[in-house]
């Protein structure tokens, strides 16, 4: 017989051993946090080329994620950045920020634990001045009171000039905080993902 605190510990020890694949990861880290993460069900491919294809990659030194969760969207970002590009991940949890670090044996990567709205802080950490693109899945519609506001205008000020904030939402009210903050967005929408996304690229011009 196991006892509920026995059970508990043992689903800690199984995760600190990095036990379970992306998805139970993704859905252990959305019933801990669940207005930190949009769905509990991983970006599709679809989404995600389509996402990243205004990325003007050859002249990408610098992308940073808000929320990469289990390494979806970092994946593919790695797989089309330059060598000497860096990508800095930023989660408010710890368990998918130990994940991807055990997970993703990439020198470019810089995986953080901590706010997006502290961007320029921890660009400030590493030595990085401006970030070329920026990408978010974050469910802004559902952030505590101010915290989207906060994200979107730390977000326009390490952007350098041409570059753009790439969100993907499954609610179009994320426009309200980053129209503030950036004069031209592009929208789009992607049906061929569970939940059919929302897309904006919000450019610095």
């Amino acid at each position: 017989m196991t006892f509920p605190g026995e059970q508990a510990q043992r689903s800690r020890a199984f995760a600190r051993r990095g036990g379970g694949g992306p998805l139970w990861h993704f859905l252990r880290g959305f019933l801990k946090h669940p207005v930190m993460v949009g769905s509990v069900i991983p970006s599709s491919k679809v989404l995600i080329d389509r996402m990243l294809a205004p990325v003007d990659w050859a002249n990408c030194k610098l992308f940073v994620e808000y929320g990469p969760g289990v390494g979806t969207f970092t994946q593919e970002v790695l797989r089309r950045l330059p060598a000497d590009a860096i990508l800095l991940t930023i989660d408010t949890n710890a368990d998918f920020t130990t994940y991807l670090g055990g997970k993703i044996r990439d020198s470019r990567l810089r995986a953080v634990t901590g706010s997006a709205a502290d961007v320029r802080r921890i660009l400030d950490d590493f030595g990085l001045d401006h970030a070329d693109y920026i990408l978010s899945g974050l469910p802004f519609s559902t952030l505590p009171a101010g915290v989207g506001d906060a994200i979107a205008g730390a977000t326009a000020e390490v952007l350098r000039p041409g570059g753009a904030f790439l969100v993907y939402q499954f609610s179009p009210k994320v426009r309200q905080f980053i129209a503030p903050h950036f004069e031209r967005i592009d929208r789009g929408f992607e049906w061929i993902n569970i939940p059919p996304a929302t897309l904006f690229w919000a450019w610095k011009d």
